[in-house]
């Protein structure tokens, strides 16, 4: 399938895998990027640019296809060192960067010159305009129902696509929610030229999680997510647990005189223990909705083939009869 996902990234296939902490290492970017996606290295996962480095030197051992790195900007007091990580990815010749949280239009002049795609994660179309005024290549267009961090819009994807769909010029990949090729197919009539998957991901054999995740993930609902952190303006989709009920239980007692110091013993640091130590309860982890849709841990080759093997199916088969029985009417 060719679309201008496909041949700005020079991917077989259109689907991303997008940046997930803790879980965006070279095992799970190569995997994706050998079945004929674009992986996805998280950059601020590595912890240092040095780090990175060797991160992506270890992903070229692992495949000789195309892969990317995501780097999230994030405001903090004592910020990490960017000028480092953007260092490390031109050096390290990446020709895709996924860009996510603040503005990255400062470092935006050095990715393109070094001939760097870069695709800008949005949850609005404001957003995702302003995306395009800067100069990113592409947009990952993040629904309601996504993992991680939402927005404050609360616009689901069956509205938000077709929204993007009429406001930009350059491509864009639906993002939240996404695990199936009927949703592939939907998205790309929409308008997208591809998919985003994080959640997905990580229910494969390939995925470098602790197993209780993968587990936790079948188990659950498209009912067993929770909005943390709303009254901080920094929402937050997460799979529900004791940690996460014991943070929703803090913010409903102290209303909007909560903090973050309040919710941090649930948020800060959790992931080594949920991701590696499998401790499921430690708190609040991004987890999307569309664990309603997951029900099996496959290799991610066979995730990919499926996922495109579907879409084919409906394509071709399903809306052609549509077609087919309209011209004979």
């Amino acid at each position: 399938m060719k679309t201008q996902i496909t041949e700005l990234f020079g991917v077989e296939h259109p689907i991303i895998q997008g940046g997930m902490h803790m879980v965006g290492y070279a095992e799970m970017a190569s995997a994706v990027s050998n079945a004929g996606g674009l992986g996805i290295i998280t950059g601020l996962t590595q912890g240092n640019p040095e780090n990175l480095t060797k991160e992506i030197a270890r992903c070229r051992e692992m495949t000789d296809k195309p892969f990317g790195v995501n780097l999230t900007f994030l405001p903090a007091v004592t910020p990490p060192d960017y000028p480092g990580f953007v260092e490390a990815i031109i050096k390290s010749g990446v020709k895709a960067v996924e860009t996510a949280g603040n503005n990255p239009q400062k470092w935006l002049p050095a990715l393109k010159e070094a001939g760097i795609k870069v695709i800008h994660k949005c949850t609005s179309v404001r957003h995702s305009l302003k995306a395009e005024a800067i100069g990113c290549d592409a947009v990952s267009v993040d629904g309601f129902e996504c993992g991680g961090h939402p927005g404050e819009d609360d616009v689901g994807n069956w509205v938000l696509l077709p929204r993007a769909a009429e406001e930009l010029k350059i491509p864009f990949v639906a993002s939240g929610g996404c695990a199936t090729g009927s949703q592939l197919v939907a998205a790309l009539a929409l308008g997208a030229e591809g998919m985003n998957m994080g959640t997905r991901f990580m229910a494969t054999k390939e995925a470098p999680v602790h197993e209780n995740v993968k587990q936790a993930i079948l188990a659950a609902s498209e009912l067993d997510t929770r909005l943390i952190m709303r009254p901080l303006r920094n929402t937050e989709r997460v799979l529900t647990n004791a940690g996460v009920e014991r943070l929703l239980e803090k913010e409903r007692t102290l209303g909007d005189k909560i903090t973050f110091a309040d919710i941090a013993p649930e948020v800060a640091g959790v992931y080594p223990a949920i991701m590696k130590d499998g401790k499921m309860d430690a708190g609040g982890w991004s987890c999307g909705m569309v664990v309603g849709l997951i029900h099996d841990v496959p290799t991610v080759a066979e995730l990919i083939d499926k996922i495109m093997s579907d879409a084919d199916a409906i394509i071709h088969k399903r809306l052609d009869r549509f077609a087919s029985a309209r011209v004979g009417a």
